[in-house]
């Protein structure tokens, strides 16, 4: 379970549901871990602790994915906590299903913002600190290939801005020896989308398992994807949604 010894890596929006547990998940594997969160601090605090527990270095670092003064501070303060970087998780993400008819102009810059301008500048922040077997890997949505519901297209739209992103970056930053992948959950039992809300049967339906995921197992697939066995793959989209979009 040291795969990740002496790995620095930061996680974005990392105080709760999938971001806290793929931290945890790349503490488990050897790695020190940087968080950021946006009001959760005492949240994020709990994740810090958890780490230490594991006998890992922790640091989280307040920071808007919006904001893109914040995203630098953030990126430059985890690298200079953890003595370097080495892997870059862009999870931090905001939700809004409003239909098209109805989404507001701040609404549709809100999730610009965040969703896809963030994860652009986060990693625009990390390059510089990167070194060869550097790894950026990013959350997507299961969504983002197969939208199922009649709301939440310009949310979908974000996330499907992830895949060129992904691909564009491997192709620059493969001669260095850094990959890029993305990971797109699907259904997963979180505050956002718990698995016994008012629409997950409707959602379980849709799923060949026929069950939510667990935040755990979208963060397995970023330990290995940040792992040295996952070396040679760069640019590749990973779905992590029970066979949704089967």
């Amino acid at each position: 379970m040291t795969e990740l010894a002496g790995k620095r890596a930061l996680v974005t929006g990392a105080s709760r549901g999938i971001g806290a547990a793929i931290a945890l998940a790349l503490a488990d594997k050897g790695a020190d871990v940087a968080i950021t969160y946006e009001r959760s601090a005492d949240r994020a605090a709990e994740v810090v602790r958890a780490i230490e527990g594991k006998g890992r270095k922790a640091i989280a670092i307040q920071a808007d994915s919006a904001d893109p003064v914040a995203v630098r501070r953030s990126v430059d303060g985890a690298a200079e906590a953890l003595g370097g970087l080495d892997i870059l998780v862009n999870n931090a993400g905001i939700v809004l299903y409003d239909a098209i008819a109805e989404v507001s102009v701040a609404d549709i810059d809100a999730l610009l913002a965040v969703n896809v301008r963030g994860p652009v500048l986060t990693a625009q922040a990390a390059i510089p600190h990167l070194k060869a077997g550097g790894r950026v890997i990013s959350i997507g949505s299961a969504g983002a290939e197969r939208i199922v519901g009649d709301t939440g297209t310009v949310y979908y739209m974000t996330k499907s801005a992830l895949h060129s992103f992904t691909r564009g970056l491997a192709r620059e930053l493969g001669s260095r020896d850094i990959t890029v992948n993305l990971v797109q959950p699907g259904s997963t039992n979180t505050d956002m989308n718990p698995a016994d809300g008012e629409s997950s049967d409707f959602q379980r339906a849709l799923m060949p398992l026929g069950r939510y995921g667990e935040p755990q197992d979208v963060a397995a697939a970023v330990a290995f994807l940040a792992s040295p066995a996952a070396r040679h793959i760069t640019g590749t989209i990973l779905t992590v949604d029970g066979g949704l979009n089967t």
